[in-house]
């Protein structure tokens, strides 16, 4: 191989050195403007010299770097020509060329300069204001020059198709009126065909909108002078977010001491609004786009201010005086004028043309003619606009004599002291002088005159002795403008003129008089009314009843049904009771009935009471409680419907609710209930219902309201914090030691332990008070060892049923009388009592005794005494040593007697006087009742068969009236009947100390439909 490579350079050294060739590599070249590129010249033979030469023919030095061109000679074969940052003028033909000797050859190459896409002008983001024609530049030099094609979107635009896009011949993309959905990218893209060049720029158009501004409130009104503020306020719109601020006569207002704005200046606050705060505010919006500004208008009101006002001083009778007031304020006020209940306005004049008012601009004057005393006083002049008012009060001093003023009659009693009142107005203030018969008051002789004066009264006080003090007195008032005197009568009071009745409404137990007042008075107010009543031919029953205001009416209770009575009426003043009035006669309804048990019913006359026996509705009245959030409801008992009544049903509500409260049931006796718990200021409804055997009354209805929430706690208003610490501490103290001490009572009384037992028994010798009763019950011993105390003692009284002395058949029922039937008597079972006398009775002395007395109801008492042996011998061991003496018992000649009731449906018994049985029980001690005192009166009835036999006798009676109980230790009492026992010298010695007397009821039904126990 080398052998043939050597051959061919060889044969090609002999050609070259027959010739020389130039070669240039690359045969051509196309440079863009700054870019750089080399030629390379290559030499085929010798050659001695090769150089480069420029287009325009000169030789292309080595060393010379002009013109960015640069030669140089790599080997004895090459050489380099290298074009630096072409430009426009590196473009022609370049030579080279070799030499030797006379020989030399050369090649050319073109140069070509260009200019690629270059964008020398493409911003990226070009702003527009909305509407306004958008030139959108995008600047590309090439050469050749680039085609344009512009894009949005991703799609190109063709201003064919849509006239607002135009392209520019400067390759520019015009949008005319360019709106907001135009904003966005878009693509410049250029492009050389001959080269098959390409290149884009992406730019952002952003299209600003002018602001958009509105003010909340074109106007804004402020009040000045009260420490208000005002809101002015403005909304601005735009791209970007306009920025907005506040200017007032042209200046611009920042966030300070007067005024303040919010984050976005879209509010601005005016503190302490002043009257020159008043006028015109911009807002203004500002952004890219330009700014736009808006006007809020400020009108500062001013309440209106008194600023002048006089006080006056005149004389009664003088011609006229003029009050001036004057006032401030926007709008202009008004002023007006009043005194008391008068009001007196601008251009105002009475009809007597003695007050008139003239105003102008903003003062007003109220003038007074003619003086008169009564014109003195407070004038108040008001100032009004549609803000506000002001008003300030003005003394209007009249100086005037004397005014004696008051009643001139005044009428007593001789030993009544009585004051006659002399009243003086006058200014400036009067001494006052008494006068009689031309002597001053008091005078040395008399004792029975005083006098005490007030700043305005003179009062004369008098107690007449006899007729002599009675007749006319004379006050004399005096001061600086004159003298005036006054004749004043001290009368002598009579007792009133009697009323007249007018008619009377009857019911069964009640009747209603009406009445009109005396004709006289007598000189003193009337202070009660006596109302008398009788049966014809009888002693008259009265009683009296305060008098009220409008009093017409008086009801009268305690009446027996069908039954004629006679009224009449006497009224009482300070000085005594006047005459009676005539007597009417009446007669009270029968009873009514609520059902009727036989085919024919009664004949009843017609009434105006309830149908059907039901009660009256009670008459309600109201009385405040202190604690305001509490009443009284007092009830007045009308008629009954010839039955008891049973009990009361009360409800209440407030009347803005319709529920209920629940209702209430009171005892027949009671006379009001009270409301606590109420709301403040609320209405309520009371009804009230009475209700007999017979049936429920209408509903007696009151409605009242409740007082107004105080505003402040009476305690707290002087301050203070109540009751200290130390306070409390002391107050549970000593209410934890009063609880330590009632427990120890209760033990010692109940369970006989304790503190208090404990000082009994060591110190006083004492057992418990119920260390006896603790014996009986556990059955240890009936009595003690100490024979010398007396035996037990039962006593029981009975009433009978006799008829009345004048001989009208059985006594009249009284009000607690059933109209059921009576059930029959169960045995009392009570194992408290326990029967301590043998079989035989032989240990009992039973005396019965009778009383006889005017009464129309006889009784008798049965004395019983029961003894019993100490041992525990049987029964037929022990034996009294002795009999008890009897005891005498008064009868009370008047029983009381109740209201009248129906008693059809009762048990008729003959009228016959029946005797107490005699009944020989042991009686269970008083502590063993614990069940009140119904149950201290009941007595244990449970003998055996042969006991029954001899030693009772059962009886019974129609009506007998309930029975007390009393102690032995005490006279017993029943209805005016005293029952004494005698000590006797009986040998018998009785374990307990005390007797024991009881008045034992008889075995009459009771109302509620239970029987009573005897």
């Amino acid at each position: 191989m080398l052998q043939i490579r050597d051959i061919i350079w060889g044969w090609l050294l002999i050609g070259c050195a027959a010739a020389i060739q130039v070669q240039i590599t690359p045969s051509q070249g196309e440079i863009s403007i700054g870019d750089s590129k080399f030629f390379l010249c290559e030499v085929v033979g010798d050659a001695k010299e090769i150089d480069w030469y420029a287009p325009s023919g000169e030789k292309i030095l080595s060393t010379s770097t002009s013109d960015n061109l640069f030669v140089s000679r790599n080997d004895e074969t090459t050489a380099t020509l290298t074009i630096y940052h072409a430009s426009g003028d590196s473009a022609g033909i370049y030579k080279c060329v070799a030499k030797n000797g006379d020989k030399e050859a050369q090649a050319t190459v073109q140069v070509k300069i260009f200019q690629k896409i270059t964008f020398q002008n493409a911003p990226s983001p070009q702003e527009f204001n909305e509407g306004e024609d958008a030139d959108i530049v995008c600047d590309v030099f090439s050469s050749p020059p680039p085609n344009i094609i512009w894009k949005h979107k991703g799609s190109k635009i063709q201003p064919a198709k849509d006239v607002r896009y135009r392209i520019m011949s400067n390759g520019h993309l015009q949008i005319r009126g360019i709106k907001k959905i135009d904003e966005g990218n878009y693509d410049c893209e250029a492009r050389v065909m001959a080269r098959g060049e390409i290149d884009f720029r992406m730019m952002k158009v952003i299209v600003n909108v002018l602001p958009t501004i509105r003010a909340r409130q074109s106007e804004v009104n402020a009040t000045a002078d009260i420490s208000s503020t005002a809101l002015l306020a403005c909304d601005a719109d735009g791209f970007p977010e306009p920025t907005v601020t506040w200017a007032h006569n042209n200046v611009v207002l920042e966030t300070g001491d007067k005024y303040s704005l919010n984050e976005d200046g879209s509010e601005l606050v005016i503190k302490d609004v002043k009257k020159v705060d008043e006028g015109d505010y911009t807002c203004i919006a500002k952004n890219k786009a330009g700014e736009k500004t808006e006007e809020v208008s400020l009108n500062v009101f001013v309440q209106p201010k008194i600023t002048y006002f006089n006080n006056q001083t005149a004389s009664e009778f003088d011609e006229q005086v003029t009050l001036t007031c004057e006032a401030l304020g926007d709008p202009t006020p008004t002023i007006s004028w009043s005194f008391g209940n008068r009001v007196f306005t601008e251009g105002e004049q009475s009809l007597d043309r003695n007050v008139v008012v003239r105003s102008h601009a903003r003062v007003s004057s109220l003038t007074l003619k003619n003086i008169q005393f009564t014109y003195a006083g407070q004038y108040l002049c008001t100032a009004s606009n549609s803000i506000g008012h002001d008003s300030q009060h003005m003394y209007l001093e009249v100086r005037y004599a004397p005014k004696i003023l008051g009643a001139v009659t005044v009428y007593t009693w001789e030993g009544n002291p009585a004051n006659i009142s002399c009243e003086v107005d006058a200014h400036p203030g009067a001494s006052v002088v008494w006068f009689r018969d031309g002597f001053q008051l008091p005078s040395p002789n008399t004792t029975n005159i005083k006098i005490y004066n007030t700043p305005t009264i003179s009062y004369l006080e008098i107690s007449p002795d006899s007729q002599n003090d009675f007749g006319s007195y004379n006050c004399t008032a005096t001061n600086t403008m004159g003298t005036e005197s006054k004749e004043f009568l001290l009368i002598q009071a009579e007792v009133p003129s009697s009323p007249e009745i007018q008619q009377v409404e009857p019911f069964s137990s009640t009747a209603v008089v009406e009445f009109d007042e005396p004709d006289s008075m007598g000189g003193v107010p009337i202070i009660k009314y006596r109302v008398q009543w009788r049966l014809p031919g009888k002693g008259w029953t009265g009683k009296e009843y305060d008098a009220e205001d409008d009093m017409m009416r008086i009801t009268i209770v305690g009446l027996k049904p069908e039954t004629t009575y006679e009224v009449k009426m006497s009224a009482i003043n300070g000085k005594g009771e006047g005459e009676s009035s005539l007597a009417s006669t009446f007669k009270t309804e029968p009873v009514q009935y609520f059902t009727i048990s036989s085919a024919s019913p009664p004949s009843i006359g017609a009434t105006s009471m309830a149908l059907k026996g039901e009660p009256i509705a009670p008459k309600l009245e109201i009385m405040a409680q202190n604690g305001g959030k509490s009443l009284r409801i007092n009830w007045i008992k009308q008629d009954d419907g010839g039955s008891p009544i049973k009990h009361y049903l009360v409800k209440y509500k407030a009347k803005h609710v319709s529920a209920w409260k629940p209702e209430l049931r009171l005892p027949h006796g009671s006379e009001y209930i009270l409301l606590s718990g109420l709301d403040w200021n609320t209405e309520y409804e009371v009804h009230v219902v009475a209700e007999n055997q017979q049936g429920k009354s209408e509903p007696g209805i009151i409605s009242f309201r409740t007082a107004m929430e105080p505003t402040t706690i009476p305690d707290a208003v002087d301050g203070g914090s109540g009751l200290g610490t130390g306070a409390i501490v002391g107050i549970l103290i000593v209410v934890f030691f009063l609880l330590l001490v009632g427990v120890d009572v209760t033990c010692y009384f109940l369970n006989n332990c304790g503190l208090l037992m404990c000082i009994a028994v060591n110190f006083c010798g004492k057992a418990g008070p119920g260390a006896k009763s603790k014996d009986m019950e556990e059955g240890k011993a009936a009595f003690t060892k100490d024979e010398s105390k007396e035996p037990i003692v039962e006593v029981r009284t009975e009433e009978e049923h006799t008829p009345n002395q004048e001989g009208r058949g059985p006594t009249e029922p009284n009000e607690t009388t059933p109209l059921t039937e009576p059930e029959p008597a169960a045995a009392d079972t009570t194992p408290m009592v326990v029967n301590l006398l043998p079989s035989t009775a032989a240990n009992s002395v039973t005396e019965s005794l009778s009383t006889a007395q005017s009464s129309p109801a006889s009784e008798s008492t049965t004395l019983t005494i029961s003894t019993s042996s100490p041992t525990k011998a049987a029964p037929t061991k022990s034996s009294p040593k002795n009999s008890s003496h009897s005891n005498s018992l008064k009868a009370d000649p008047q029983p009381n007697v109740g209201p009248l009731v129906d008693l059809s449906d009762t048990p008729k018994v003959a009228p016959s006087s029946i005797q107490t049985p005699l009944v020989l029980d042991a009686v269970s001690p008083p502590s063993a009742n614990v069940d009140g005192p119904q149950s201290r009166c009941d007595s244990e009835k449970a003998p055996d068969s042969t006991q029954s036999k001899d030693l009772q006798v059962a009886s019974q009676t129609k009506d007998a009236p309930s029975a007390l109980c009393t102690d032995s230790t005490t006279p017993a009492q029943n209805d005016g009947k005293t029952v004494k026992e005698d000590n006797s010298t009986s040998e018998t010695e009785v374990k307990n100390a005390t007797g024991e007397v009881k008045t034992v009821p008889n075995e009459a039904p009771q109302a509620n439909g239970n029987e009573s126990k005897a």
